[in-house]
């Protein structure tokens, strides 16, 4: 079985056209954006790239030429130090239903890994933040929601015969936008509600540089404590809400201020795979075209909601409970948002007081991803990720 490094254009565009064939005839496969595979691995888009960081991929084919799988691995000097060992990652990992290929795969990347220096390598991940291409999928296989990891039920398998170990587990949950909280939340909810001091409210485009601002203070306090987590530049939020701005939908990104000091977010986004799985990869005019058309047919009833937080100081108080009864007041409201259907970013296990918070709304588990961990001493005791208290 050859294996090739990505060295060149035309393998490039093999490394993304080789998924397209595997999932042929998967009615719930939605082919990713070209640009957003490929921005991962070029510097000039990939901050990371430019700051250290080292990536590599290959293409496994068989003795025709034809491409059997594929695979990433990475070091991401951000986060690197923040494990018991040094550990990479692997991720980008496509491959037919063949154990001998799949670890070829995993055995390339791990070599690779120890010639950084690393001890263990997670998958499949990406290099760069956690919202995106995350987790091994293996419960319900609909459609994905965007920039979130879709693979054949047979991937587990290949991970768990190779000898990954769950690292932790990854649950998106789901609920209708127009279920009511119960009446229980919403008591507990009001003695926040009454206290003058805190006060809820949605973005306004015309104001972004001031919500990032916001956005930076509260995750920096609130998800700094997380194990490979690096606090945030004014840059980077300011990159995040700009990169938002022309699907932003202001109804759904809210913030909680208590005496004006930012102390939680939530931010909402139309689901953008509903329109995205028109354009074949492809956002280019004719790409854009296409998602003007469905945007003003209203064709998206699902909103997403990729981050919820609140600064650990407010945390305990009901003032999540607090903000997300007031926000429910504008996006239940079916004069001021059109959403039917509502996906939470995925929890960690590891996280159960956000866990609470979802299923207490009414969210329900929808889609499991698991993060594998593969210690390269086969002989050292594993251990999952910590839960945070």
């Amino acid at each position: 079985m050859p294996l090739l490094e990505v060295t060149t254009p035309g393998l490039a565009r093999e490394f993304i056209e080789f998924p397209v064939r595997l999932y042929r005839g998967d009615k719930n496969y939605i082919r990713p954006l070209d640009k957003d595979i490929e921005q991962v691995f070029d510097p000039a888009k990939n901050k990371l790239l430019r700051e250290g960081s080292a990536c590599i991929r290959w293409l496994l084919t068989n003795n025709q030429g034809q491409t059997i799988g594929r695979v990433a691995a990475f070091v991401n000097d951000k986060t690197t130090p923040t494990y018991e060992q040094p550990t990479g990652g692997m991720g980008f990992f496509d491959c037919i239903d063949d154990q001998t290929a799949a670890n070829t795969l995993f055995e390339t990347c791990r070599d690779w890994l120890k010639t950084k220096g690393m001890e263990a390598m997670d998958g499949p991940i990406n290099l760069g933040d956690r919202d995106k291409w995350w987790g091994l999928l293996v419960q319900d296989f609909s459609e994905p929601t965007y920039a979130v990891n879709y693979n054949f039920p047979y991937y587990q398998r290949l991970f768990e015969t190779y000898g990954f170990r769950e690292f932790y587990k990854q649950y998106t949950y789901f609920r209708r936008v127009d279920e009511k909280l119960t009446p229980e939340y919403q008591a507990k909810a009001e003695a926040i509600l009454k206290d003058p001091n805190y006060h809820f409210e949605h973005v306004r485009k015309n104001n972004l540089a001031k919500y990032a601002e916001d956005f930076r203070q509260i995750y920096n306090k609130a998800w700094v404590k997380h194990q490979g987590v690096k606090e945030m530049t004014a840059e980077q939020a300011l990159k995040v809400m700009n990169t938002m701005k022309p699907i932003l939908d202001e109804k759904i990104v809210w913030f909680a201020y208590y005496q004006e000091e930012p102390v939680g977010f939530f931010i909402g986004l139309p689901e953008l795979n509903k329109w995205f799985k028109h354009v074949d990869g492809k956002l280019n005019l004719i790409g854009k075209l296409k998602v003007a058309y469905h945007r003003w047919r209203g064709t998206n009833k699902t909103m997403y909601g990729i981050a919820f937080g609140i600064t650990p100081d407010h945390q305990g108080k009901a003032v999540e409970a607090a903000f997300i009864t007031a926000a429910s007041w504008t996006v239940q409201d079916k004069r001021k948002v059109h959403y039917v259907d509502f996906y939470m970013n995925w929890i960690g296990d590891f996280n159960p007081k956000m866990m609470a918070v979802a299923e207490q709304i009414g969210g329900r588990i929808a889609k499991t991803h698991i993060t594998y961990r593969y210690l390269f001493d086969r002989s050292k005791a594993f251990k999952r990720m910590e839960v945070i208290e």
